[in-house]
């Protein structure tokens, strides 16, 4: 193999533009890591927060990358073999040392997953911390149960149309939001039972059709819709906030006596390596090969596409989930 390798690196916060393809050398691993050959990875939003200058304690120059699917390179300390198929995520990547946006992501050993497919790197590449934040939000965050009312703010997102899968699989009743009619066979088709146009305000809409409301929400928007989803949930039930597609972090003069329903509980999921290693990443890999599981792939991109794959998903105009991939059969329409 060549001694080098393209990197995407982001040396000043700014827009899409400011993702840079360099040379680097192929680093080497010790004992403790794995070098991984990066065929396919995700395009995660906090990602873009990070370009943006809005992670604390990301040092520029900064490779970005929580996630990456390939095959092992080398693993001096031999916790994997040399051609098997892992995917990483979490753990730092991106933020505390150089993530997945390169041909050779080296990352500790600790935060890797073996695993069997012959699905396509592109599809493999888009779930990883889909997953892992659908399946860690649902169960662990939302402790889902078999026969209750899930309502998905934010059903469009990758991670809301895993969840949906997911949920209904497991026997929940499910509902999804959107703010485009237009979506709503894209969600049902995922799994959702329920279909609700997402207008900011659809607490009442949503105990019009579930008395009492939601028992579970995943919320996924973030802090513009939170006060809202609180108000969709009935007692004793739990809100999860996940994500942020509304590219807003906090709550303006929050009055928890005001927001937060008696009896309703609020939570967060934001994942991490031991959640990685909890979910059954096989099982949701299989049910994707045999379509149970639905993956909705938005558009997919090579690295040297990079910055076309950040400015969509800045437009939210993905409609799923955006994969680069580091061969040259990304699309390129």
């Amino acid at each position: 193999m060549s001694d080098d390798m393209r990197v995407a690196v982001v040396r000043e916060p700014g827009g899409p533009e400011v993702l840079r393809l360099e040379r680097r050398p192929i680093p080497m691993p010790d004992a403790d890591q794995v070098l991984i050959r990066v065929e396919a990875f995700g395009i995660n939003r906090s990602e873009m927060f990070t370009r943006q200058g809005h992670s604390p304690g990301v040092v520029f120059p900064r490779v970005l990358g929580i996630e990456a699917v390939g095959t092992v390179t080398a693993a001096p300390g031999g916790q994997f073999i040399p051609g098997e198929k892992v995917a990483t995520v979490m753990g730092g990547m991106g933020r505390a040392f150089d993530g997945g946006y390169a041909d050779y992501v080296c990352v500790p050993a600790v935060q890797v997953r073996g695993f069997t497919s012959d699905l396509p790197w592109h599809v493999l590449g888009a779930l990883p911390e889909m997953l892992q934040t659908a399946w860690g939000a649902l169960f662990r965050a939302l402790r889902l149960q078999e026969g209750e009312r899930l309502l998905i703010r934010g059903g469009t997102t990758s991670v809301g149309l895993a969840a949906a899968a997911i949920a209904k699989a497991h026997g929940a009743i499910v509902g999804a939001t959107s703010r485009h009619a237009a979506s709503e066979e894209i969600v049902r088709g995922n799994g959702a039972d329920q279909f609700f146009l997402d207008t900011g305000e659809i607490a009442a809409t949503v105990r019009q059709r579930w008395p009492n409301g939601a028992d579970k929400v995943l919320e996924l928007v973030g802090t513009n819709t939170l006060a809202d989803s609180l108000a969709s949930t009935c007692a004793p039930g739990v809100v999860c906030m996940a994500g942020m597609v509304g590219d807003r972090w906090s709550l303006a003069d929050f009055a928890p006596m005001d927001v937060i329903p008696t009896a309703v509980s609020l939570t967060t999921y934001s994942g991490g390596v031991e959640d990685f290693h909890a979910m059954p990443f096989q099982d949701l890999i299989d049910k994707a090969a045999e379509g149970s599981l639905p993956v909705r792939i938005g558009r997919v991109f090579p690295l040297d596409r990079i910055i076309d794959a950040h400015r969509l998903m800045e437009n939210n105009a993905a409609a799923g989930k955006i994969v680069v991939v580091t061969g040259q059969t990304g699309d390129t329409h």
